[in-house]
C-alpha cells in the first residue's frame, strides 16, 4: 500500500507540475500581460508541484529503497500524463513518436517495478 501512496503522490505531483507549465505557457501566449505576471499568476500551482515531488521523492526512496526506481516512477508519470494535458489544454495531439515514447515509457516502468 505504500509503494501506491509514493507513486499517487508522484503522479500527482507530475500533474500539477505539468498542467501548470502547459497552462502558463498558453495564458502567457493568449493574453496580454507581461511575462513577469503572468509567471507569478501561475508560480503557487508549480509551487504545489515542487513541494509533493520533493515528499514523493523522500517518500519513495524510503519505501523502494532505489531511487532509480523513484526516477523511473516520475519519468513515467510525464510520459503518461503529459500528452493528455498537451491536448486538453495545448490543444495538440501526440505524434507517433509520442506515442511510441509512451509505449516504451510504460514498459519500462513495469520492468523497474516488476523484475
Amino acid at each position: 500500500m505504500e509503494k501506491v501512496i509514493s507513486i499517487s503522490i508522484i503522479f500527482l505531483a507530475e500533474l500539477i507540475g505539468i498542467f501548470a507549465e502547459i497552462f502558463g505557457a498558453r495564458y502567457y501566449n493568449t493574453h496580454s500581460e507581461s511575462f513577469v505576471r503572468a509567471f507569478l499568476k501561475i508560480f503557487p500551482v508549480i509551487f504545489i508541484s515542487a513541494v509533493l515531488l520533493l515528499g514523493g521523492y523522500m517518500f519513495g526512496l524510503k519505501i523502494f529503497k532505489n531511487i532509480w526506481i523513484v526516477s523511473v516512477i516520475s519519468i513515467t508519470s510525464i510520459l503518461i500524463i503529459e500528452p493528455f494535458i498537451a491536448y486538453f489544454i495545448g490543444g495538440q495531439l501526440p505524434t507517433k513518436g509520442a506515442i511510441i515514447g509512451l509505449v516504451f515509457g510504460v514498459l519500462g516502468f513495469a520492468a523497474a517495478l516488476f523484475l
